[in-house]
């Protein structure tokens, strides 16, 4: 045995095995396949207001109720590259921001796994996989987790009749895990 590791050669192809095990370990990261990530975020409430005073509460009762959020699009997750459902919604809240939120999110753990809002349309089987970098995509951040129901705040330049999907998007192989198609409520 002391023969065959001395030599060069041998120790060499070695060597550049476990650099390459080492990599690919790093890069498909498989682990995750096992590893749940479970969030349950509510939907964001609309700031608190201090008491009002007596005359504020007279000019109340004549004004309108708060604004409440509203969903403005909605849309079931379909399957990409990996198993995926669950709900997206597109809601304005109170304050005027927008949020996407998903609901009863299920699909697999990955590496570098985003949320897109995209302009493109979402395409059933292998189709749909690599559409979503074709055209318009806003990043709204990392994918807190694979299942659950998330929140996803857009930012205030992005203007949300722009686009018309969303995905579950992974970076670090270019392929959706799963998009929905928002329709306009």
């Amino acid at each position: 045995m002391r023969a065959v590791v001395g030599r060069p050669l041998v120790s060499a192809v070695a060597v550049v095995a476990v650099v390459a095990a080492g990599v690919g370990l790093y890069w498909f990261q498989p682990w995750k396949l096992w590893q749940d990530e479970t969030v349950r975020e509510s939907l964001p409430a609309a700031p608190s207001a201090p008491a009002p005073s007596a005359a504020d509460r007279e000019t109340a009762s004549a004004s309108p109720a708060q604004p409440r959020p509203r969903t403005l699009a909605n849309g079931d997750l379909i399957s990409h590259e990996h198993a995926t459902s669950g709900t997206v919604r597109l809601i304005r809240l109170a304050d005027g921001s927008h949020v996407v939120r998903l609901e009863d999110l299920d699909t697999s753990n990955g590496p570098d796994l985003h949320v897109w809002l995209t302009d493109a349309p979402v395409k059933e089987g292998r189709a749909g996989w690599g559409v979503f970098d074709d055209g318009e995509y806003v990043s709204l951040g990392r994918l807190k987790g694979n299942k659950g129901d998330q929140n996803y705040a857009l930012p205030a330049d992005v203007d949300p009749d722009a686009f018309t999907s969303v995905s579950i998007w992974c970076d670090r192989f270019d392929v959706s895990f799963g998009a929905a198609e928002l329709e306009r409520v």
